[in-house]
C-alpha cells in the first residue's frame, strides 16, 4: 500500500551538504540578499521622496523595486535557514504558503516588466500624448489590476495543489518549493509578448528618426528596462525551458539564483547607474543622512 498523506513534509535538498561549501553558500546569499534589501529600499526611499521622480515610469520601477524585495525574502531567508541549520525540511502548508507568494511576485515581476514596456512606447512613439496616456489614474488600474490577476492565478493553483495527496517525507531537489504553473506561464508568455510588440515598435519609431543624437536619445529611455527585460527572461528560461534530462542539474540551480536572489538585487543598480535623475536624489538623500550624523555629534 503506498503511504500518502494530504500534509506530508519534504525535505529541500538542492544545496550542497558539504560544510565549507554550505559557509561560503551563506556568506555569499547573505551578502547577495542584503545588497539586494539596501538597494531596492534606497531606490523606494529615493522616488518616494523626490517630487522629479514621481512620474509613471518612477512610479512602475517603484512596485518593482517593492516585488522585488518580497521576492528575493520569499526565498532567501527559507534557503538561508536551512543552510545554517543544515535541515531542509518543510511542512506541506509552509511550501504552500511559499509557493504562493514565490507565484505571486515572480508574475507581478512580468506584469509589471511589460507594463513598462508599454510605458516606454508611449513615451518614444507618442511623446505629445504620454501625459494623457499614462496619466496616474490609469497608472494606478494597471499595477492595482496587475495584482489582483497575479493573487488570483496563484490562488488557482494552490487550491488545486491543497486537494492532491504527496508521499510522507517527499525530497525536492530545490532549494524553494517551485514547480512550472499552466496560467502562470500563460501569463508571462503575454508579458513577454507585450514586451516584444513595444519595443518592436520602439525601434520602428527609431530607426525613423533622421538624426543619429536622436536615435541615442531615444534609445537612452529604454536602455535600463531593456536591461531589465534581458536578465530576468534570461534566467526565467534558462531555470525553466531545459530538457528532461538536465531537470535538477547544478545549471539549473545556478539559473534558479540567478533568477531568485541576483537578478532582483541587481534591478535597482541597473536603473540607479544609468539614470542621473536617481543618482542625483540618492546622492541627495546619502548627503542629508552625512549632515545629520553631522550635526548630532556636535
Amino acid at each position: 500500500i503506498m503511504n500518502c498523506s494530504k500534509t506530508p513534509d519534504f525535505v529541500l535538498s538542492g544545496m550542497s551538504s558539504d560544510p565549507e561549501n554550505q559557509q561560503f553558500l551563506i556568506c555569499l546569499f547573505m551578502a547577495l540578499y542584503l545588497l539586494g534589501l539596501l538597494g531596492n529600499s534606497l531606490l523606494l526611499l529615493a522616488i518616494g521622496t523626490d517630487i522629479h521622480l514621481h512620474t509613471p515610469m518612477y512610479f512602475f520601477l517603484s512596485q518593482l523595486s517593492l516585488v522585488d524585495l518580497c521576492f528575493t525574502t520569499t526565498t532567501a531567508l527559507k534557503m538561508l535557514e536551512d543552510l545554517w541549520i543544515h535541515n531542509g525540511s518543510i511542512s506541506f502548508s509552509g511550501c504552500l504558503t511559499q509557493l504562493y507568494f514565490f507565484a505571486v511576485f515572480a508574475d507581478m515581476d512580468n506584469l509589471l516588466l511589460g507594463i513598462m514596456a508599454i510605458d516606454r512606447y508611449a513615451a518614444v512613439c507618442y511623446p505629445l500624448h504620454y501625459p494623457l496616456v499614462m496619466r496616474p489614474s490609469r497608472c494606478g488600474v494597471l499595477v492595482g489590476m496587475s495584482w489582483g490577476v497575479a493573487h488570483l492565478v496563484s490562488l488557482v493553483h494552490i487550491l488545486l495543489l491543497s486537494q492532491l495527496s504527496f508521499h510522507v517525507n517527499k525530497e525536492i531537489p530545490h532549494f524553494f518549493c517551485d514547480l512550472t504553473m499552466a496560467l502562470a506561464g500563460v501569463l508571462g508568455i503575454s508579458a513577454l509578448f507585450c514586451v516584444i510588440s513595444s519595443y518592436a515598435r520602439i525601434f520602428h519609431a527609431v530607426a525613423r528618426v533622421p538624426s543619429a543624437q536622436g536615435k541615442r536619445k531615444a534609445l537612452a529611455t529604454c536602455s535600463s528596462h531593456l536591461s531589465m527585460v534581458i536578465l530576468f527572461y534570461s534566467t526565467v528560461f534558462a531555470t525553466y525551458l531545459k530538457p528532461p534530462s538536465t531537470s535538477h542539474s547544478s545549471g539549473e540551480l545556478v539559473a534558479a539564483v540567478m533568477y531568485t536572489l541576483v537578478t532582483p538585487t541587481l534591478n535597482p543598480f541597473i536603473y540607479s547607474l544609468r539614470n542621473k535623475d536617481v543618482k542625483s536624489s540618492l546622492k541627495r538623500i546619502l548627503h542629508m543622512e552625512c549632515s545629520q550624523d553631522y550635526g548630532s555629534s556636535q
